[in-house]
């Protein structure tokens, strides 16, 4: 049983969801608001987490940022906003999903499966020990771990399977489609700008030229090129 977390603090919407995930066998915890949020994960260490972007008190933003540091589960944002500027903001904090309400159960149900499936399936303790090294960068995937410079990098989870696919096809491209069927978990639709979102965060982790990226290149209208040679520095 996945248990869930749930942070909204629209009553009404809340109960919906309490009691649709319930029926679908989910134990589910709902918070009105975000003042307790860090001492519920720290101490239940939730499957998932459902979060609010408008709370009373601090915002999903902030409390995203806060939790992230000791929470690399999913974690999906619920927003009434749907414009690029929180897309992309929530994504860039940590989010590993994004949904505009007012939520239709079945696609949140569907979302939260599928996130659910990927860390299930990237935690098995049956992963046999894999590890690739590029110059000053080691790639551990069983540790679920990147270190540059002999220096841990800090990366969300999805984050290191957005870095292990593509290091994992060096000097390859690897197309859009690929990354948002294998690792978003829905089909690239032309307009979401998820992975771009995540690339650009791991350039910033992995000290790339953010204006002139050398180590994971865009290869605009086509996908991501992850560049075997550049690690050396």
């Amino acid at each position: 049983m996945a248990y869930v977390l749930l942070v909204e603090d629209d009553q009404r919407l809340s109960e919906l969801i309490v009691s649709y995930l319930s029926q679908q066998g989910f134990e589910v915890k709902h918070l009105s608001n975000g003042d307790t949020l860090l001492s519920h994960v720290k101490q239940t260490k939730p499957d998932i987490v459902l979060l609010d972007v408008m709370l009373p008190g601090e915002n999903g933003f902030t409390l995203c940022r806060q939790i992230r540091p000791f929470y690399n589960g999913p974690l999906l944002f619920m927003t009434a906003k749907g414009d690029d500027f929180d897309q992309v903001l929530g994504l860039e904090i940590g989010a590993d999903d994004y949904i505009v309400k007012p939520v239709e159960p079945r696609v949140l149900l569907a979302r939260i499966n599928a996130l659910l499936r990927r860390a299930r399936h990237l935690s098995s303790p049956s992963l046999p020990v894999q590890k690739l090294v590029f110059g000053q960068l080691v790639i551990d995937k069983n540790a679920r771990c990147a270190l540059l410079k002999g220096r841990n990098v800090q990366l969300t989870s999805h984050e290191f399977d957005m870095l292990w696919k593509l290091a994992e096809n060096a000097s390859t491209l690897v197309e859009r489609s690929v990354l948002y069927d294998e690792l978003i978990g829905r089909e690239y639709d032309g307009l979401d700008r998820s992975a771009d979102v995540r690339i650009s965060r791991l350039r910033k982790k992995l000290e790339d030229n953010p204006l002139h990226p050398y180590r994971i290149k865009t290869i605009w209208g086509k996908g991501f090129f992850f560049v075997a040679e550049a690690w050396d520095e």
